[in-house]
């Protein structure tokens, strides 16, 4: 018989890669682990399915969160590679220093010849000079962080146009050339000058929260700062897409706070949760995204469903319509 956690990964197969056979349910019901192998086979051999819809032009997504250790990073590198996994072109920017989303697309930020977002914000190089491809897709590109951007927010102080330093570096020649359909931006844990270029570059905003206690703290301050760059930079920016993240279905706390975030942010809030799971922490350590790591695991399905549901709802408008 085939137990509860093997039942669960065959529907989710079903739900999330295609329906699956009756020879091949048949075949992979002997233990939950053959189920698992069965989904991850599923999941890496769909390739470039074009599952989903191309958007009628780029989206630019900023993935923000001043409260640390909220999934940003993790977010971030799992929606690119799920949205590339379908056939759409991406194109992820680390402006975080410590480099995290480059290491799990398995970028070499620490080589010394390394050309990154700095010397892009500086004006040294272009995007085409400054974007990688990573080793598992060819349609996901990432335009790596290094060290040298830590200290970037004191030096773009003095510069002129400091805000928008990002914005002016996004070449839209080149993000067509390229065949991008998602420029995904992620931030660091902060509200400074790197995430003001990345709210000013953007035209979207996705919020990841995690279901645990105190969720919503700090969401107020991003929130405001939201609306004075909406207010003073890019009237286009608003808050298209929120992300439940970290959830423990064994706890109320973690049912409490998913309702209390669908209650404040509406059909903002993406159905589908990614799970708390330890597989998902442990994939950047060997440079890959969970659905690499681990295909047939929950947060690599979960953030295969997360990636189709927002290529699926396309780009909402700012009061809240589908474009």
């Amino acid at each position: 018989m085939l137990g509860k956690r093997g039942r669960r990964s065959v529907a989710v197969a079903k739900d999330s890669v295609g329906p699956v056979s009756r020879e091949t349910s048949e075949k992979y019901v002997d233990t939950p682990i053959a189920a698992a192998a069965e989904v991850a086979s599923q999941v890496l051999t769909k390739g470039h399915a074009g599952t989903l819809p191309r958007p009628s032009a780029t989206r630019i997504i900023t993935v923000a969160n001043q409260k640390g250790g909220v999934g940003k990073t993790t977010t971030s590198v799992n929606l690119a590679a799920a949205l590339a996994l379908h056939g759409l072109g991406v194109l992820v920017i680390d402006l975080d220093p410590q480099g995290n989303a480059s290491t799990a697309l398995g970028i070499n930020h620490r080589d010394p010849d390394i050309r990154s977002v700095y010397e892009l914000l500086l004006g040294e190089i272009t995007l085409a000079e400054a974007m990688q491809k990573t080793p598992a897709y060819d349609n996901l590109y990432c335009v790596p962080a290094t060290l040298d951007l830590a200290g970037a927010e004191i030096e773009l102080v003095s510069m002129v146009a400091r805000e928008t330093r990002l914005r002016n570096a996004l070449d839209l020649a080149t993000i067509a050339e390229y065949g991008i359909d998602y420029v995904i931006i992620d931030c660091p844990p902060s509200l400074g000058l790197l995430t003001v270029n990345a709210m000013v570059a953007a035209r979207e905003v996705l919020i990841p929260i995690q279901c645990e206690y105190y969720a919503l703290e700090g969401v107020g301050q991003l929130l405001q700062n939201i609306e004075l760059v909406q207010a003073h930079l890019n009237r286009e920016l608003y808050v298209s897409t929120v992300l439940l993240t970290m959830y423990d279905g064994r706890t109320k706390l973690a049912d409490q706070v998913a309702d209390e975030v669908r209650r404040h942010f509406g059909d903002k809030v993406l159905n589908t949760i990614i799970p708390r799971s330890v597989k998902v922490s442990e994939a950047p350590g060997f440079g890959m995204t969970i659905i690499e790591y681990d295909p047939g695991s929950r947060g690599s399905m979960s953030y295969l469903d997360a990636g189709r549901e927002l290529g699926m709802r396309g780009a909402p408008s700012p009061q809240g319509g589908q474009r």
